[in-house]
């Protein structure tokens, strides 16, 4: 069911502090925390606490939680002074996604001109 806990869910693990994360900010409804195979100086995950597989699913079934979770990317750059970064959410295994819990990457901290590579 959208929202619930998943019980094989890594990111559900996190926000239930059954498996340790580098946590840098909290809020009612997401938790940021750094990715554990940063692809740039500053890599910051920020996931809804709630399970929802996907940000289409997020957007969905929980679109205020959608935006909190956009409001929190902001929140992280500059927390983590960057002057300017990407956001990212990956939507399925074609795009890259590997974890099923809707996440959003804060990437900054270095040239992140567009095509990557």
């Amino acid at each position: 069911m959208a929202g619930e806990p998943h019980e094989d869910c890594l990111f559900c693990k996190i926000v239930e502090g059954r498996i340790p994360a580098t946590i840098v900010r909290e809020t009612e409804t997401t938790v940021a925390f750094r990715d554990i195979n940063p692809q740039a100086p500053t890599h910051v995950l920020v996931i809804p606490k709630a399970h929802y597989q996907d940000a289409a699913a997020l957007a969905a079934g929980a679109p205020e939680t959608a935006a909190e979770v956009l409001r929190e990317t902001r929140a992280v750059a500059e927390q983590e002074r960057l002057d300017s970064y990407r956001t990212i959410f990956n939507t399925g295994a074609g795009a890259g996604q590997t974890v099923w819990h809707a996440h959003a990457h804060v990437l900054g901290g270095r040239g992140l001109e567009w095509p990557p590579g």
